[in-house]
C-alpha cells in the first residue's frame, strides 16, 4: 500500500537542503580539495579561510580539524537590529531579504537559495533564505565558534516568534480577499506553515464556492418567478 506524503517539503528536508549552503571554515590541519558533485572544494591551508559546504564543515568540525566562522547575520548585534526592524520599523512586512548578486551585464545569475548567503562576507542585516534552520544547526554543532551563542539563541527565538504572528496576521487579509507577500520569508517559515496556510485557503475557496452556488440558486430562482409573473400578465391580458 503506498504511503500518503504530505505535500511540500518536511522540515527535516529542508534542512537537509540547507546543508548544501556554503560556509566559512577556518582549517586546523592541510587538506586536499575533494571533487564533489557541486564542483571541487578548495585545499585547506591553516590558517588560511575556505568556502565549504555546510554538510562539510559540520564534517570536519566534528572531527576537530576545521573551526566554522559564524555568517554576519548571525552576530548578536545584527540579530538585536533585524528584531528591532521587524517590530519597530516595519511592523507588517519582513525584513528585507539579501541582494541577489548580479553579473557583468546587471542581470542575476543565481537565485535564492543558491546564493553565498552565509559566508563570512555575507550581508549583516539581511535574513538569508535558511537563516533560521542555518542559525539551529551552527547553535547545535559549532556553538562554540559563535559570539554569545546564548544570546543568539535568544534572539532567534523572539525574531521566530514575531515572524510566525506576522504570517498568521496575514491569514485574516486572505480572509478579507487581500494578497500577503511573503518576500523575505525563510525556507523553514514557509515549511511549517504550509499546513496551516493550505488549510485556511482551502476553507476560503470551499466557502467562495459554496456563497457562489447559493448565488446561482437565488438567481434561478428569481428568474423562474420573473417568468411566473410574465405569464400571469399575459393570461390576464388574453382575458381582458
Amino acid at each position: 500500500m503506498a504511503m500518503h506524503l504530505p505535500a511540500g517539503l518536511t522540515p527535516s528536508e529542508i534542512a537537509f537542503l540547507c546543508e548544501m549552503e556554503t560556509v566559512t571554515v577556518i582549517p586546523r590541519q592541510r587538506l586536499d580539495g575533494l571533487d564533489l558533485l557541486g564542483g571541487p572544494t578548495p585545499s585547506l591551508q591553516p590558517p588560511h579561510r575556505a568556502p565549504l559546504p555546510l554538510w562539510l564543515a559540520l564534517l570536519l568540525k566534528r572531527q576537530r580539524r576545521a573551526n566554522i566562522i559564524p555568517p554576519p547575520w548571525l552576530h548578536p548585534t545584527s540579530l538585536e537590529y533585524i528584531l528591532k526592524y521587524e517590530t519597530e520599523i516595519s511592523r507588517e512586512a519582513f525584513s528585507p531579504p539579501p541582494p541577489l548578486p548580479s553579473s557583468a551585464h546587471g542581470t542575476n545569475i543565481t537565485s535564492p537559495p543558491f546564493i553565498p548567503s552565509a559566508t563570512a562576507d555575507a550581508p549583516a542585516e539581511a535574513l538569508p533564505y535558511h537563516w533560521l534552520e542555518m542559525g539551529e544547526i551552527l547553535l547545535e554543532a559549532a556553538s562554540d565558534d559563535l559570539v554569545e551563542p546564548d544570546t543568539v539563541r535568544r534572539l532567534m527565538r523572539d525574531l521566530r516568534e514575531v515572524r510566525m504572528s506576522k504570517i498568521r496576521a496575514g491569514i485574516a487579509v486572505l480572509d478579507a480577499g487581500g494578497v500577503v507577500s511573503l518576500k523575505g520569508v525563510g525556507g523553514m517559515e514557509v515549511g511549517e506553515s504550509r499546513s496551516f496556510i493550505v488549510g485556511v485557503i482551502d476553507g476560503l475557496r470551499r466557502i467562495g464556492a459554496s456563497q457562489e452556488q447559493a448565488r446561482r440558486e437565488r438567481e434561478a430562482e428569481d428568474d423562474e418567478g420573473n417568468d411566473r409573473n410574465i405569464g400571469d400578465d399575459e393570461d390576464d391580458d388574453m382575458e381582458t
